[in-house]
């Protein structure tokens, strides 16, 4: 059986591979997203494919020293408007995203891409919409006093599986995706390739 390889430090995509019942491990390699990140953005390349570009990076970077085993990289990217937002690395930048977002509809991409015999062999790009209801000032700071620093880990510094789903009038799109890893075509792929059984 083929060995699963999650290169990505992210705990909430272990935690929903361990719920789905998947044995893996983890293998991180540092990937300079910012600069990647950039080149792609210099280039107008679209929102979708740099979520993508950054999951196949990770995959690579592992799955090269792994040929044998299933490397899963993934990636997600928040456009609002054609701006990228990446995760808050301040608390004060965490609210100045959460500002932005305010009353405003947003689009989450998230890429998936497994590397094998040093290629990639799978991707998937998961999509969900999220409007955020309009947040005062008041109300970001009194929600950053709770979750702060934990929603930094979250890009837009929001997690919805927690208290960030009160942030939320209304979502539209995978629910996996918005945590960070398309699960379900995911789980599709390993059973087909007998990682997981039927």
């Amino acid at each position: 059986m083929t060995e699963l390889v999650l290169a990505s430090g992210s705990a909430i995509r272990a935690q929903l591979l361990t719920n789905a019942g998947v044995a893996f491990r983890v293998r991180t390699a540092p990937v300079d997203e910012e600069t990647i990140k950039a080149s792609l953005l210099a280039e107008d390349t679209p929102p979708r494919d740099i979520a993508d570009a950054l999951a196949e990076a990770k995959a690579r970077r592992v799955g090269m020293k792994e040929p044998a085993a299933f490397t899963l990289g993934c990636d997600q990217v928040l456009d609002l408007d054609g701006t990228l937002l990446s995760k808050a690395e301040t608390r004060e930048q965490a609210a100045e995203h959460l500002r932005r977002l305010s009353g405003q509809t947003h689009k989450l991409f998230a890429a998936a891409v497994i590397f094998h015999e040093a290629r990639p062999i799978w991707r998937f790009i998961g999509e969900a919409r999220l409007s955020a209801r309009t947040l005062s000032s008041e109300g970001i700071e009194a929600y950053l006093d709770r979750n702060w620093p934990e929603v930094g880990q979250s890009v837009g510094a929001y997690q919805i599986e927690a208290e960030g789903s009160r942030l939320f009038s209304r979502i539209d799109g995978d629910y996996f995706s918005i945590l960070g890893l398309p699960l379900l075509p995911l789980l599709t792929f390993l059973t087909d390739r007998g990682v997981i059984a039927h």
